[in-house]
């Protein structure tokens, strides 16, 4: 099945040129923002990021499929994703997208060589027009959300086809879908297909106006999680982990989620002086201010990045808190946890993906602004894995009854990793609805 142009009325015309048109605008803008922060040397500002603007510096191959992911957590999916395809067909060639650099991080963390990784360009249609000239991809997924007017209909006009695999749709996105629906809907009629994570998912793109046979609620392939550690985070942790030490690990923070923490920590080492708190920012431009931030605490800090983890004389359990301040390793370091704080959830980000903390049977906290996820978020508080917090004084209070009661605290983490077990099956359901393309 090939993609097909949805006919589009005079005011979906002037809708998507005037789109167009504010984006090209910005576009000069955007091009010395980057040329200045490529002339200072910013490391996220490289050769590379010039594919935002349809420049390629690299070779570009061609590709049976292209991915798009936003960042981090999309990339996750996809790796899932293609990680099963290619066992099952080895020669299937796959260039992902990002827009991020944080997710062009972890595609070359999860894929490395097994993918082309290029940056999206800004959507505009001539942008869009020559990544797919380049990559020439016989079929495009784009994971959850990331939906671009300019890019679908350049896809649907060289009959490519376009399914959104792992769909999200929260109910506050789709209320601005349903404002902008002169630029939306004819976007979404020309997508080939939409793989729902939940039941809330479908309604919602139901809602939007895509036709049922067009929809699938094939589940969240979030869920879709080993309980495996690949050894990254090892080095890390054993130079401070020490015998008989908790860790309480903060993942994926935001401001001021570190401020939280860090009083809450205050609190607990007075009382439980084993306890060690290790600090994962979301974001790596944020790693120096966080690191201010805990200097002050009057508590022992370290940072993974000035830390010599080759040596075996540095085993430091005096230390009672750690920044790391390297990317890639969060997933790894749950395992070695006792339990988590998932951040994006007290500052108003929508919360990040608990799963990563459950599957290592661990037992998790999280604020009140989950929204990104809230099918994960409530299979897991209604299994008394996932405990909800606002304050330091919550976390006080909850991580101080699992340092009291280890039996507990192993109870909690065990039916995290219950309730992922008992949601497996989305990936295949996904694939089962991807046509791979003929050898």
């Amino acid at each position: 099945m090939t993609q097909s142009l949805t006919p589009q009325s005079t005011k979906q015309k002037i809708s998507r040129w005037l789109y167009s048109l504010a984006l090209s605008c910005a576009l000069p803008v955007l091009f010395i923002h980057w040329l200045v922060k490529f002339g200072l040397g910013k490391k996220d500002f490289n050769l590379h990021r010039l594919n935002r603007f349809s420049i390629y510096p690299e070779k570009i191959s061609q590709s049976d499929i292209l991915i798009h992911c936003v960042s981090v957590g999309e990339v996750t999916v996809a790796a899932r994703l293609i990680n099963t395809l290619i066992m099952t067909n080895p020669s299937l060639s796959v260039t992902v997208t990002t827009t991020t650099p944080t997710g062009a991080a972890n595609v070359a963390n999860l894929l490395g060589e097994k993918v082309q990784h290029l940056y999206l360009p800004y959507d505009l249609g001539w942008m869009m027009n020559r990544l797919l000239n380049r990559v020439r991809p016989k079929q495009v997924l784009v994971v959850e959300v990331e939906l671009w007017p300019n890019m679908i209909r350049q896809c649907a006009k060289k009959h490519i086809p376009v399914t959104l695999v792992n769909g999200r749709m929260t109910d506050r996105s789709a209320r601005g879908y349903q404002k902008l629906s002169l630029l939306i809907e004819p976007m979404l009629q020309s997508i080939k297909h939409v793989c729902a994570q939940s039941q809330r998912d479908y309604q919602n793109y139901l809602n939007l106006g895509i036709v049922e046979d067009k929809l699938t609620m094939t589940g969240n392939i979030k869920f879709e999680l080993e309980n495996t550690v690949s050894g990254v985070a090892e080095p890390l942790v054993s130079k401070f982990k020490g015998e008989n030490r908790k860790i309480l690990i903060a993942g994926s923070t935001h401001d001021p989620e570190e401020q939280i923490v860090l009083d809450a920590a205050k609190s607990l080492i007075s009382q439980y002086p084993e306890l060690l708190l290790m600090i994962v920012p979301r974001h790596p431009q944020r790693f120096d201010k966080v690191y201010e931030l805990l200097k002050v605490s009057g508590l022992n800090i370290a940072r993974t990045s000035q830390t010599n983890t080759s040596s075996a004389s540095i085993t430091e359990p005096h230390t009672d808190i750690v920044l790391v301040d390297q990317m890639g390793v969060l997933t790894d370091l749950y395992h070695y946890a006792d339990f988590a704080f998932i951040g994006g959830s007290i500052a108003e980000r929508g919360g990040h993906n608990p799963l990563e903390a459950a599957v290592a049977a661990i037992p998790t906290m999280m604020g009140s602004s989950t929204h990104n996820n809230p099918v994960i978020y409530n299979a897991l508080k209604a299994s008394g894995n996932l405990f909800a917090v606002n304050n330091s004084q919550d976390i006080v209070s909850t991580v101080s009854h699992w340092l009291a009661d280890d039996e507990a605290r192993i109870s909690a983490g065990q039916k995290g990793y219950d309730v992922i077990e008992g949601n497996k099956g989305a990936l295949q359901k996904t694939i089962d609805l991807i046509t791979l393309p003929q050898p």
